[in-house]
């Protein structure tokens, strides 16, 4: 299972929030690349950013951010927020960006999901943030009436290479990851799932390791990390047992 360390970007800064929440945002480093180094050094493999400015705008914001982490390391990084047209998925995917993740524009714009699949085979990740099984877009700001799972469903065929499962109401909570929702999501589709939100220990590492077989082919490490309750050496050996 790989694990993904992840970087939300605000305002340049890389910070977590809580449940999503744009003003309880807590600031972990002003260098976003100095950070980007030390997971990397620490033997990740891979690297999770978010454009948090981007996802409300609707257009990428700390872009210059992000290309002094692509600088920085070379673990393959994987990048959400603001990413509404082909001409943005070109930017990045030039840029140095391994995969993007479409969130906003997945529900808004199915078309593009399947069109950025067909011109970037491998690269295109879809990104699901629920509350109460429900689909939120605009940097969560607005809930829509479209459950999580008939969204996934629509990509089984297209080539999407993952999708990203966030329960908003764990987000930065330290409360443990929604296993119920996301195992369900998981097993309803035959596409990847990457596991986000809640996860706050060992043994939340521990228990989705344990669910490889459902399809959760990962999961993302934010504010546990940051804080120390998340040894990296630890989660590391956990995951690949």
């Amino acid at each position: 299972m790989i694990l993904y360390p992840a970087i939300d970007l605000k305002d340049g800064k890389c910070v977590r929030l809580l449940r999503g929440e744009m003003d309880k945002a807590t600031v972990f480093s002003d260098s976003p690349a100095n950070q980007a180094a030390v997971f990397e050094s620490a033997g990740f493999k891979w690297l999770h950013i978010v454009d948090l400015n981007g996802a409300f705008e609707g257009k990428p914001v700390n872009e210059s951010a992000v290309k002094a982490i692509l600088a920085r390391v070379k673990m393959p990084v994987q990048l959400g927020g603001g990413i509404r047209d082909i001409t943005m998925i070109d930017h990045w995917l030039t840029a140095g960006i391994s995969r993007v993740i479409l969130g906003t524009a997945a529900l808004r714009n199915p078309i593009l999901v399947k069109e950025a699949c067909r011109l970037f085979p491998g690269q295109v990740a879809v990104g699901i943030d629920a509350k109460d099984g429900k689909v939120a877009v605009n940097g969560w700001a607005e809930v829509s009436d479209h459950p999580a799972t008939e969204l996934a469903k629509k990509f089984e065929d297209v080539g999407v290479v993952a999708i990203i499962y966030t329960d908003i109401s764990r987000d930065g909570a330290m409360a443990g990851p929604n296993f119920d929702e996301t195992v369900k999501l998981a097993e309803s589709i035959t596409t990847p799932v990457i596991a986000s939100g809640g996860v706050s220990s060992l043994e939340d590492i521990k228990q989705y390791s344990g669910l490889y077989s459902s399809g959760i082919e990962g999961c993302i490490l934010g504010r546990a990390l940051y804080e120390g309750a998340i040894n990296p050496a630890e989660a590391l050996k956990l995951s690949s047992n």
